[in-house]
């Protein structure tokens, strides 16, 4: 498909990138007339309905207790950080341009670039520095009227 080779983890995460795009969108249209918070529930339920979908289909559902208990705690956290940015996301496209609230809400790249070099000991090339600088300048600059 491709005249090189391209990392499985590149194509997810491209596709991560264009249904991230679309949620924007939609999701602008979709907050017009009701409240942010209840809309996020609503995009939940549907959220839920879906990965419930695919595991069952997929036989992919594992007993509880085969999780450990760190594994539940960072789970857990990991879900009240994104319903948390879920609820502002949502409130924020409610009050802003998808245009402009879609790109701020990618200085996580930033955030994440620091946090995984902070907490988890990962490690950034000069250049990888660059990029996430220059993700952080375009950020800046779509903030700002």
């Amino acid at each position: 498909m491709f005249p090189f080779h391209v990392s499985p983890w590149l194509v997810w995460a491209l596709l991560s990138a264009a249904f991230a795009a679309l949620t924007a969108v939609f999701a602008k249209v979709g907050v017009a007339n009701v409240n942010s918070d209840f809309a996020t529930f609503l995009r939940t339920i549907v959220i839920l309905a879906v990965l419930t979908l695919m595991l069952a289909a997929r036989g992919l559902f594992q007993p509880l207790g085969s999780i450990s208990p760190k594994t539940y705690v960072f789970l857990g956290l990991s879900g009240l950080a994104t319903g948390a940015s879920w609820i502002c996301y949502f409130r924020a496209l409610q009050l802003g341009d998808a245009a402009r609230v879609a790109p701020v809400d990618k200085l996580s790249v930033v955030l994440v670039a620091i946090f995984s070099v902070a907490f988890l000991g990962e490690n950034l090339s000069q250049r990888n520095w660059a990029g996430v600088a220059l993700i952080l300048v375009g950020v800046i600059m779509v903030a700002m009227n």
